[in-house]
């Protein structure tokens, strides 16, 4: 008997059929991993398993029993736990306190027994091997460490069957790979696993079962055994798709963007990146890879404005614009996609339209004499929800209500859409299916190839390597390391990502060039 069935589950959106009468089962000691497109109805199908949506047909079974589950308590009572692709910690509590915040252990009666909270995470996070430092603060927290938090909460719970919604989405290679040795040693304890997720290397690797769904069903069923990255990409998007773009060589032209000797702080006041220099031409790629939290973040931020830099400078064709505001920087011909789409790239409140033309939207022609011309946002709005094949019943659905992989293509769709001299891409296909990670490197390759400058920000070392011209290696807010993406390889890019080279900048690839 399985540990969970699902049976017909149907759910309705205004305009949209997310799930179609969509079944499947969840053994004990099992993994199946979902697979889908963007919008497919993965993440709906759980979040009314968890209770977070109500199905409009369809029944949830929990060991061959009904489950009327209308919240997500009622289904943590019933051993369901969810980690989020969005976590929902609270940052300024500590690590005991979020794992145990709604089931807190209390003495006498009423107070909160911090020490037997702290040694209870000790004793999970021992048996599990998910150790993590339980008075730590989660602000201070790597999102790796986050996310270990967020499954020893579900554990804590009393979790016996654990859905993973996207949970590599902003994890390291490294990170990746611990958080499968959890999982498995999760599976091996008898907990049933669910993975949502688009990435196909990754099922290959961690399935039991592979469920696709497509435009709401459930379109096949395989087994890692019997199938490949590319056999499961056709049951994704219904075509045969490029797993890696075709990428000719560019033709670097006149430097558009120069970083020289950038010293920027931290949100903490220490030094994040410590007097590095870069060069972006028009007509190439460069890519800054290394592992989280090695400056990258500050360095976008301080060349796109939202971060004052404490020493060096920055030139756009040889302007000044070290101290530019955000929309001083987009007039300048700067388009960012951000790292996080929540905080910097989305008005989650505002619709798809308003998001569309989010930066341009008090100049023609979206606005005259500070009039908002509704019929030039939404024209643009259409063009752009078609061009990026965002999956929406309409332009007005609010942005907070899209999946994270159709938020994304919004954000892409807006910044491309902007004809910029130098587009800085962070994670821009960060929670995309492989269809839309093929479109939009095909998308930046074409801003190249007309002459742009694209600085490259990832985590994805298949994504450096397929469409990088130019690889600068960060590591502890240095440049360590330089070169050409034909002579990089992933060992290569590791080493150096990892303090290999140590802080010293080795190579050069080109004069000027970093």
């Amino acid at each position: 008997m399985p540990l969970l069935e699902v049976r017909e589950i149907t759910k309705v959106f205004p305009g949209v059929l997310a799930n179609d009468k969509v079944s499947m089962t969840l053994d004990a000691g099992e993994i199946v991993a979902l697979l889908g497109e963007n919008g497919a109805g993965k993440s709906t199908l759980m979040n009314v398993v968890y209770g977070l949506l109500s199905p409009d047909g369809g029944e949830v079974l929990i060991e061959g029993k009904p489950a009327n589950i209308h919240n997500p308590r009622q289904a943590i009572d019933l051993g369901i736990g969810m980690v989020h692709q969005h976590f929902m910690l609270v940052e300024p509590l500590t690590v005991t306190e979020n794992i145990v915040l709604g089931r807190e252990p209390v003495k006498y009666g009423q107070v909160i027994d911090l020490a037997f909270a702290r040694r209870a995470v000790l004793e999970l996070s021992g048996r599990y091997g998910l150790k993590v430092d339980p008075d730590a603060r989660v602000m201070d927290l790597s999102v790796g460490m986050q996310q270990r938090v967020e499954i020893l909460k579900a554990l804590y719970q009393g979790a016996r069957i654990l859905i993973l919604d996207e949970p590599t989405a902003v994890l390291t290679p490294a990170e990746v790979r611990e958080l499968f040795g959890v999982v498995r040693s999760l599976v091996d304890e008898g907990l049933a696993v669910a993975l949502i997720t688009h990435k196909l290397e990754e099922v290959l690797a961690i399935a039991d079962r592979v469920l696709v769904m497509r435009d709401g069903r459930l379109v096949g069923e395989t087994r890692p055994a019997d199938t490949d990255q590319a056999g499961l990409a056709r049951m994704m998007v219904g075509r045969d798709v490029v797993l890696r773009v075709a990428r000719t060589p560019g033709s670097p032209g006149e430097v558009v963007l120069s970083v020289d000797d950038l010293e920027v702080d931290d949100d903490r006041r220490l030094p994040a990146v410590k007097g590095v220099s870069l060069n972006v031409r028009a007509g190439e790629v460069v890519a800054l890879a290394g592992v989280d939290g090695n400056g990258q973040r500050e360095i976008v931020e301080a060349i796109t404005g939202l971060r004052r830099p404490k020493a060096g400078s920055i030139t756009l064709r040889g302007k000044d614009i070290t101290r530019a505001t955000p929309r001083q920087t987009i007039a300048a011909g700067v388009s960012h996609v951000p790292e996080d789409r929540h905080r910097r790239g989305l008005v989650l409140e505002f619709d798809i339209a308003e998001n569309m033309v989010l930066g341009d939207h008090r100049k023609a022609p979206y606005a005259h004499g500070g009039i908002v011309s509704t019929k030039a946002v939404a024209d643009t709005a259409r063009k752009r929800v078609a061009d990026f094949d965002v999956r929406t019943p309409s332009i007005h659905v609010l942005a907070g209500a899209l999946s994270g992989g159709n938020q994304q293509k919004v954000v892409v769709a807006r910044e491309l859409g902007r004809d910029p001299d130098l587009l800085i891409a962070a994670q821009p296909t960060r929670g995309l299916d492989v269809g839309a990670i093929e479109f939009v490197h095909e998308q930046i390759l074409a801003e190249r190839d007309r002459g742009k400058a694209v600085l490259l920000v990832s985590l994805e070392l298949e994504e450096v390597l397929s469409i990088a011209d130019r690889i600068l290696v960060i590591y502890e807010g240095l440049i360590v390391h330089e070169v050409l993406a034909e002579e990089a390889t992933d060992e290569m890019l590791g080493y150096y990502m990892t303090g290999g080279g140590g802080s010293k900048l080795s190579a050069p690839v080109e004069k000027g060039g970093s």
